[in-house]
């Protein structure tokens, strides 16, 4: 009875929150406009399986010449799919319950963080109105953002473990904060780069009230950036290697993207996409239950102050959460366009629109202190949980509607994991991982299935290619000139019968000059040296974590 007590706040907010997971379990899929989820975990395996890790390559995508993936988009998700994967389970299945994964730990993660500062009944409000938020919905049916939301996921947890670490200067919420950190950076940098600010300003609050706990805070991120080294490191400074900043500008160009403000309170759903104006295919609600939920609570929070029920200490973190809330709507609208203007790599977010983000996560934390006055004012326990019940039931039954799919399609694994769909379908989506000015098929009947000769003659003996190699066993009557259908990046590595050999970039793959009679070619991937560093980086940030905690249980 004790345990069902502990954790039934937590069990009902499973239960609750499986309404926004049964589509997942509808046979097929349905349609989402980043169409390459079910294909990322199939590669990511792939690569696993050949023994690869950190997985940054993937072999087939990028119209089969492959292409560095996994160092510039933000990994985590993947590889929660692809462990899913080698479990037994199929890909398209693998990633159902990837995205159901990401989805339920955004609750778990809020409850923890609101419980802390609300008590355990706005716990569970701030819990199910972070998972039911609108644009929660949008992430995970329309736009198929999976690292965005499981990024969305971490959030919480880090400023919990920060709020624990003022309060108790424990060494364990320092391995939960940085552990939340790396997690949030390496499932999607673009909103960690977003988060950050907050989470500066929220230890920056936590240190003012406590100067002690300034360096455990400061240890916790710089434990995360550690941990996460292997990730954003080469993202940074590899980037130029791609494509990947063609991203930036263009359609995705932040002027045309702002969102008008009645738009926020109100927008039709949709499954289209963005637009400039006021007219777009997809909502950009905050929420009405969310907005008015949080206006009450602030209400509550005053009457809480003025008849001396509500703590202080609580009132100026809901300031800071008011406050932030206030400025995360503000970076919306294009009354902000000049602090876009000013600050040049917020560009890199490409819509004004990804603050919802934000939006969602202060307006979900905010309202749950509607329950902490509410408590403190009204003492009659049972009239409380009846309330408690109802407005969660509302929350759900209010938002569920918008956590559904447009359509499902009759499709399996196959149709995503074919050689057509990777090499030919997903890479025409998805082909900003490959070399600038790369010379991209425009038919699938184009892409070469092995090494093209441009001047000899040569038979192929053998030739395997995998995830991190391409041998080719030949013969060659004569002095030869190659086309090897690799994707240049500088991790790439030539042999030659064992011997390092040079080989020259081509618009269409590495060109080779091959050698007379009977040879083995060998193009291995070795990290670069920046990789490397990152690694070492990463493994130095969790082996001080190991030694921090054995540490302080031999203390103890």
């Amino acid at each position: 009875m004790k345990y069902l007590k502990q954790f039934f706040p937590l069990i009902f907010i499973f239960l609750l929150s499986l309404v926004a997971v049964i589509p997942f379990f509808h046979a097929g899929f349905f349609p989402i406009h980043d169409n390459t989820q079910i294909q990322r975990v199939f590669e990511m395996t792939k690569s696993l399986t050949s023994g690869v890790l950190p997985v940054r390559w993937v072999v087939d995508l990028g119209f089969g010449f492959g292409y560095p993936i996994f160092n510039f988009y933000a990994p985590l998700a993947y590889y929660v799919g692809s462990i899913i994967n080698l479990l037994g389970f199929d890909p398209l299945f693998s990633t159902k319950l990837m995205m159901v994964l990401g989805i339920m730990l955004s609750g778990f993660s809020m409850y923890f963080l609101a419980k802390e500062i609300w008590g355990k009944h706005g716990g569970i409000i701030s819990a199910l109105l972070y998972v039911f938020v609108p644009y929660h919905a949008v992430d995970v049916f329309v736009r198929g953002d999976v690292a965005e939301f499981w990024a969305y996921a971490f959030i919480p947890l880090v400023f919990y473990g920060l709020l624990k670490i003022h309060k108790t200067g424990k060494f364990k919420f320092i391995v939960i904060s940085a552990l939340s950190y790396a997690a949030l950076i390496v499932s999607h940098n673009l909103t960690a780069l977003m988060v950050t600010p907050f989470i500066l300003v929220f230890m920056g609050l936590l240190f003012l009230e406590n100067k002690k706990s300034g360096k455990n805070l400061l240890l916790a991120l710089i434990l995360g950036l550690l941990i996460s080294a292997f990730y954003w490191l080469p993202a940074i400074l590899e980037i130029n290697y791609t494509n990947v900043l063609s991203q930036v500008g263009g359609g995705a160009d932040y002027k045309d993207h702002f969102v008008c403000l009645n738009q926020l309170w109100s927008s039709p759903w949709g499954f289209g996409g963005s637009v400039k104006g006021c007219v777009d295919g997809l909502s950009f609600m905050i929420g009405k239950m969310h907005i008015l939920l949080s206006m009450v609570s602030l209400v509550f929070f005053g009457v809480g102050l003025y008849l001396k029920k509500a703590e202080k200490k609580k009132g100026y973190l809901l300031i800071y959460f008011a406050l932030a809330l206030l400025f995360s709507i503000f970076l919306t609208l294009d009354s902000s366009k000049f602090v876009w203007d000013l600050l040049r790599p917020m560009a890199l977010f490409q819509y004004p629109w990804r603050f919802l983000l934000m939006i969602s996560f202060f307006t979900s934390l905010i309202s749950g202190s509607i329950f902490y006055c509410w408590s403190a004012i009204f003492k009659n326990k049972w009239i409380n949980v009846l309330i408690l019940i109802a407005l969660s039931l509302v929350i759900v039954v209010f938002n569920g509607k918008y956590f559904a799919a447009q359509t499902y399609l009759g499709v399996s694994s196959s149709n995503f994991t074919n050689n057509y769909f990777l090499k030919f379908a997903t890479s025409q989506i998805s082909s900003e991982y490959m070399p600038k000015n790369f010379s991209q098929p425009k038919t699938y009947s184009q892409i070469p299935n092995g090494i093209i000769v441009i001047q000899g003659k040569i038979s192929i003996i053998s030739q395997n290619k995998s995830a991190d190699k391409y041998v080719v066993n030949y013969h060659a009557d004569s002095k030869s000139i190659v086309i090897v259908p690799i994707a240049y990046f500088p991790a790439w590595r030539l042999s030659l019968d064992g011997q390092n050999y040079a080989y020259s970039i081509e618009n269409n793959g590495l060109l080779v000059n091959l050698s007379k009679g009977n040879h083995a070619l060998v193009f291995s991937f070795r990290q670069t040296n920046i990789e490397i560093l990152s690694d070492i980086l990463s493994l130095s940030g969790i082996l001080l974590l190991v030694i921090g905690i054995i540490l302080k249980k031999k203390s103890l």
